[in-house]
């Protein structure tokens, strides 16, 4: 039998290990415990404004909302393009969402036709999930209404209203306002803006074309978003307006365009192929950049068909091109202005004669005129266009001094008027043929009459010969041609502010009187009156070969197919003796320059001249009261005269 001291001393360790370990596991317990709690103080205390932000995200999603589009304006403040309200449906992928169901029922309420579905089918199958897609757009009031009454029962299906870029003038302004579209998977790049998320919004469009694609960023503003609160899986319950971000509009772009002389360039052209570019002879600004035929930029908004992108991209008159800027020509007779002035210069005497019997034989080979003029002097041959008097004049000058002074008045130039498209044209000299002609790089006597004349390979732009124009009439700046005004209300630089003209005035006052002389005796004389009294117009006729008569393919004049014909121009300059406004009217394949291209200038001139309140006034000056002559009377006396009625009270 074990004695009891023993038995008590085990039963007293056992119990002291008891206790340490009990107060070891409550002391761990408690620091749990304790730990806990400071960390609930920390959440309920510290923390809960930042919780309480991250549950009501959870709550609520921002969805991004195009911003409204800058406004298009001409000089005047006219609008150009602008904006309207549309009414969009859209469908995004949803879970367990029948799309072709969906699309079928919408198709209840509009216009989508079999193989629309199919195609927006795999748009929306392709499309991120619940990221919508457009379905229609431009729907009636009707149709919208109808569409939000039935939302409830069409999970993914939504409509609102957004806006549409609108042209009010037509055809008028597209070659050089643009057009804007929507936005492919080619114009989304990885950085920059058009990586940003409202690039995939379906409302969301870019510029094209023209002013609306070169200045894309300053007209696109910045997004705004929509609150809206959604369920857990998503979708849309309400929307919560005090927590919209309003979007900022895109900045306003102001043209030196004038919309009437525009309009009226379309007008007079109608159904012609050509170009018309007017601008101020004393600041440089474009007053009209009229491309025809041309076409509605508002069905480029929305998307053409296939069949209708053909349509204008085959048509021969190719209305899809900017002959303004894009398309070259032979300047034809145009350019013997600037043969003359570089003759002066080289010493020539404008007082020589040369006799024009309608062909002149030289160099082994007879070259022709249209008309028999008899004996010319410088003058002269540019009032009547003799090309046998320009051939021996630019033989007497040379290639080289030509193309140097055509250089000084703009020709075969690039000028920075905002938008893309110009093409540069070539004005030819010596090293021009050593460059390009690698088999035949020297320049031969033979090729100078052609260049007299503004054939040969010369070949200009309708801005070119206006800016030549311009400057001619100008006579004392190199004038550079200013498309944009202002830009969110900063004036961008004028073009008056380029350096002076480094041309002897007095060679440039005899050319300017020759030119003068082209619409009173010479070639223009019959079609170039303005019908404003005192007010005349300066110019110079052009008609350039399209293709060369002697191989039986080109035409001249206006007989033949039109494609075949030649090219007709007009540069003029008005009023002669005081100069405000100068252009240049290119006919594509019109015939003769005073038959196709002058009537049009005088038009578009007029418009100008009639809208300048200082033209104006002289125009409607009011001619000397006529005096009655006095009878005598019976005493010897005159009589003083009846005055006569104010007619102007009744004008």
């Amino acid at each position: 039998m074990a004695e009891p001291r023993i038995y008590f001393e085990e039963v007293n360790q056992r119990q002291g290990a008891f206790h340490r370990r009990a107060f070891l596991l409550g002391g761990f317990a408690g620091a749990g415990m304790l730990a806990l709690g400071a960390r609930l103080a920390q959440l309920q205390l510290v923390e809960s404004q930042r919780f309480e932000k991250m549950s009501a995200s959870n709550q609520f999603n921002f969805k991004l909302m195009p911003p409204p589009r800058g406004l298009i304006v001409d000089r005047n403040g006219v609008v150009l393009a602008t904006n309207r309200p549309n009414f969009r449906l859209l469908v995004a992928r949803d879970k367990g969402m029948d799309v072709a169901g969906t699309l079928h029922t919408l198709a209840e309420f509009v216009p989508i036709d079999d193989k629309r579905q199919v195609r927006l089918a795999k748009d929306i199958a392709a499309a991120p999930k619940r990221a919508p897609v457009e379905v229609a757009e431009d729907m009636s009031w009707e149709q919208f209404s109808a569409i939000n009454l039935r939302e409830p029962e069409l999970p993914g299906v939504s409509a609102e209203m957004g806006e549409v870029r609108v042209y009010p003038h037509g055809g008028a302004f597209t070659h050089v306002v643009g057009y804007v579209a929507k936005v492919n998977k080619d114009d989304i790049t990885p950085t920059g803006p058009n990586a940003e998320p409202i690039m995939l919004n379906p409302g969301f469009r870019i510029g094209k074309q023209g002013v609306e694609k070169a200045f894309d960023l300053q007209l696109r503003g910045k997004p705004g978003a929509r609150k809206v609160e959604v369920d857990a899986s998503g979708r849309e319950v309400r929307a919560d307006s005090n927590g919209d971000i309003p979007a900022v509009p895109g900045q306003e772009i102001r043209l030196t365009l004038d919309a009437d002389i525009q309009q009226r360039a379309m007008e007079v052209f109608g159904a012609e192929s050509g170009a018309a570019v007017m601008m101020d002879c004393r600041s440089g600004d474009i007053l009209c950049m009229f491309s025809g035929p041309s076409f509605d930029a508002n069905r480029f908004v929305h998307g053409l068909t296939g069949a209708e992108y053909r349509q204008l991209a085959l048509y021969e008159r190719k209305p899809l091109f900017n002959k303004a800027l894009t398309a070259t020509y032979p300047p034809g007779s145009t350019f013997k202005t600037m043969v003359a002035l570089a003759a002066l210069e080289a010493g020539y005497d404008p007082k020589t004669v040369h006799v024009c019997n309608k062909s002149w034989a030289w160099g082994g080979r007879v070259w022709h005129c249209d008309v028999a003029h008899g004996p010319q002097d410088l003058h002269m041959a540019i009032a009547t266009s003799c090309d046998i008097y320009f051939y021996q004049c630019a033989l007497f000058v040379g290639p080289d001094k030509i193309a140097d002074m055509a250089r000084r008045f703009g020709l075969g130039q690039l000028f920075d008027i905002g938008i893309p498209g110009q093409k540069k044209g070539l004005i030819p000299d010596r090293a021009y043929k050593k460059r390009a002609f690698k088999k035949d790089p020297v320049w031969h006597p033979g090729e100078t009459p052609s260049m007299g004349i503004g054939q040969g390979y010369s070949h200009q732009n309708p801005l070119q010969l206006c800016v030549m124009t311009a400057r001619l009439a100008n006579g004392a700046k190199s004038l550079h041609p200013r498309l944009i005004q202002s830009i969110g209300g900063v004036e961008q630089p004028r073009g008056s502010a380029f350096g002076e003209l480094p041309v002897n005035p007095a060679h440039l006052a005899f050319v300017r009187d020759a030119m003068k002389a082209v619409t009173t005796v010479g070639t223009a004389a019959a079609v170039a009156d303005l019908g404003l009294g005192d007010i005349k117009m300066a110019g110079k006729t052009g008609t350039a070969q399209g293709f060369n008569y002697n191989g039986g393919r080109g035409v001249h004049g206006t007989n033949g197919a039109w494609k075949l014909r030649d090219h007709a121009w007009f540069v003029a300059y008005a009023p002669h003796d005081a100069p405000r406004y100068a252009m240049s009217v290119l006919v594509e394949h019109g015939g003769f320059g005073a038959a196709a291209a002058a009537p049009r200038a005088r038009e578009i001139m007029r418009t100008a001249l009639l809208k300048d309140p200082e033209i104006r006034a002289r125009v409607e000056k009011p001619l000397p009261m006529p005096q009655i002559p006095a009878e005598p009377n019976g005493d010897g006396v005159p009589e003083a005269p009846t005055p006569l009625p104010d007619v102007h009270d009744h004008a």
